[in-house]
């Protein structure tokens, strides 16, 4: 099957997901572990065009996904690069493409090291609760964790309270 990147374009905007997880792991430096990852998943009928995104991409791994269903998941630093070089190029047509550019954003801050330092996990952060996403009430506790932690937290204004006669 060859894919054309129109095809792609299209495809990945009806069925792809731009995913960046973080999740807490006490043995890395900023005691999180940050995970872009670019996902398409698919009933095992269509299992072929998985295969054939993953040749395309040269890269990824196809695995179960679910009693019917497959994915494709492509989540290595240097082969999300190269899927949002592709992306890049070959935008997007619906409202994904705004979570794209937050996904992209924050593969560039990765290959910069940003995600391990604490300021630049909290930029993820702020990036990564602006997406589409289920878990955003988790995302904002842990970008809270972090704020408090750096000394970075919004404090509410002093309010003096004083005793009545």
């Amino acid at each position: 099957m060859n894919l054309n990147p129109d095809w792609i374009v299209g495809f990945v905007d009806g069925e792809g997901c731009f995913y960046v997880g973080v999740y807490a792991h006490p043995e890395m430096k900023t005691s999180y572990q940050v995970l872009p990852e670019f996902r398409v998943v698919q009933h095992e009928r269509d299992i072929q065009v998985l295969y054939a995104l993953k040749r395309f991409f040269r890269c990824g791994v196809v695995r179960r996904s679910g009693e019917d269903r497959y994915e494709l998941c492509i989540c290595k630093l240097s082969c999300l690069q190269e899927v949002v070089t592709f992306f890049e190029r070959h935008p997007l047509k619906t409202k994904k493409n705004a979570d794209f550019k937050k996904f992209a954003r924050i593969v560039r801050w990765m290959a910069e090291g940003r995600h391990l330092t604490t300021e630049g996990l909290i930029d993820i952060l702020e990036t990564v609760r602006t997406m589409n996403r289920a878990d955003r009430e988790k995302v904002e506790e842990t970008l809270l964790q972090l704020k408090v932690q750096s000394g970075q937290r919004d404090s509410p204004p002093q309010v003096e309270i004083s005793g009545t006669r």
